[in-house]
């Protein structure tokens, strides 16, 4: 086990899943370096709010927010996301991502990751009839009150059974 999963085994044991997902991330160097911040995690996991703050750190040549930023802010959110609510029987990766600009971010801006019981329910339906299957989550950065959207990112993700995806590797491999 890493050294990650182990810290993340206690955390959870300590302080419970959501709390130990969002202060993981927020000390992670890998998110940290995005300069965004977990600011909220519902009990259940599905529901995630982040905010991305303008900062010397992030601002490109035009005084916005780096694109890059906005990128790196919500890549690992929905997948990480995911797993944790799906559990140890399913493989989640992300798959492909896009992003689309819509206006230079020039102020702190958010975004919500949400996952309804609906889609969960779904998605496992799916996976027992079908193994494998990708799913599209359209995430968008806006401002506080959300009346502007700076941009979308489109997030493709794969999900499985881990059995049949234990099973695709050993094929692959052989």
């Amino acid at each position: 086990m890493s050294v990650y999963k182990k810290f993340i085994a206690l955390a959870t044991t300590l302080f419970g899943r959501s709390n130990a997902f969002k202060y993981g991330f927020n000390i992670s160097p890998m998110y940290r370096r995005s300069t965004a911040k977990i600011l909220s995690i519902s009990k259940d996991m599905l529901c995630v709010a982040i905010k991305l703050p303008i900062s010397y750190k992030n601002k490109n040549y035009v005084n916005s927010i780096f694109g890059g930023s906005m990128f790196s802010a919500t890549d690992p959110i929905a997948m990480t996301q995911l797993m944790t609510i799906l559990g140890d029987d399913y493989v989640v990766w992300d798959k492909s991502s896009e992003i689309f600009f819509k206006r230079p971010a020039k102020e702190n801006i958010y975004a919500t990751f949400i996952f309804t019981e609906n889609e969960i329910q779904n998605i496992k339906k799916r996976i027992a009839t079908e193994k494998e299957i990708t799913i599209t989550k359209i995430i968008s950065l806006t401002s506080k009150d959300k009346t502007i959207t700076y941009c979308e990112v489109h997030k493709v993700i794969y999900i499985a059974s881990k059995d049949f995806y234990k099973e695709k590797i050993k094929r692959r491999n052989t």
